[in-house]
């Protein structure tokens, strides 16, 4: 029972650090300077394959691809802009994990909360009509439907 438990923890922490080891060892530069700057650049990469992990998290050759682009632009001298300018002039700006508002993404970035807004204005003048309509007037009961009450409740 005990070599179970041992072997369960065991897996569950090779699981837990496999996102850390998508950045294979022979992708790493030898300056560490230029590899941390590699990782913060990566860090704001999208996969393109996963899309919802950075490049540094995902083990698609697409993302190793792309760890390695950026480590050659370094080394070309790029600074941290011209990486970024590179990749996504390559591979289209949902590359980025955080993309642009400026262009066409503003309509992207104003269409919740307009939407929220449009929502909120709808349930203010609903309210509103609603608060005004004139309440149902209570006629009670005719004499006839009085009296056939009267007669239920007696029986």
């Amino acid at each position: 029972m005990k070599l179970l438990k041992t072997l369960i923890a065991a897996l569950m922490l090779a699981f837990v650090s496999l996102p850390a080891a998508a950045v294979q060892p022979d992708e790493m530069l030898a300056d560490p300077a230029l590899e941390q700057r590699a990782r913060d650049i990566s860090a704001g990469l999208r996969c393109l394959v996963c899309q919802n992990e950075s490049i540094d998290e995902s083990n698609a050759s697409l993302a190793r691809d792309l760890r390695l682009l950026v480590r050659e632009r370094i080394m070309a001298g790029d600074n941290n802009d011209e990486v970024v300018d590179y990749v996504v002039a390559r591979y289209g700006e949902f590359v980025l994990l955080q993309p642009t508002t400026g262009g066409w993404n503003w309509i992207l970035w104003a269409t919740g909360p307009l939407g929220l807004l449009f929502a909120l204005v709808v349930a203010a003048f609903y309210l509103r009509g609603r608060a005004q309509a004139p309440a149902k007037a209570s006629e009670g009961l005719s004499s006839e439907e009085q009296a056939r009450l009267d007669e239920i409740m007696k029986g």
